[in-house]
């Protein structure tokens, strides 16, 4: 049986339906093995809005919200805004677990997020 952290983060990268929207659609677990990979696609441009979706993760670790506190902290000192979409309640429990969660603004659908 493979092991949970050997699951590898796809990561599709789209442009919204707005202009200056950029919508990144995650599917995976956001860990420290997939850590890089999802920094690298966070700083990859610098679109005024940036989406989160995360219908398709399953799981984060602290190292996968650290990185995830520090993407707010970038786009807020910027001004730029940043949504997470469908966020399941094991990764909302650990976002409010270690106290982050109200940096975010949260959506169940992406039409949600982009009409925001």
């Amino acid at each position: 049986m493979a092991l949970a952290s050997q699951e590898p983060l796809n990561i599709e990268d789209m442009s919204g339906p707005r202009p200056g929207q950029r919508v990144l659609r995650l599917k995976g677990p956001v860990v420290l093995s997939t850590l890089f990979q999802f920094q690298a696609s966070l700083r990859a441009k610098d679109a005024p809005v940036l989406i989160l979706d995360f219908s398709g993760v399953p799981y984060m670790d602290s190292a996968g919200i650290g990185a995830l506190v520090g993407a707010y902290v970038t786009h807020n000192r910027d001004g730029r805004s940043l949504s997470l979409v469908g966020v399941n309640e094991r990764v909302r429990n650990a976002l409010i677990v270690t106290r982050v969660e109200p940096f975010f603004r949260f959506f169940a659908t992406l039409e949600e997020a982009e009409a925001a």
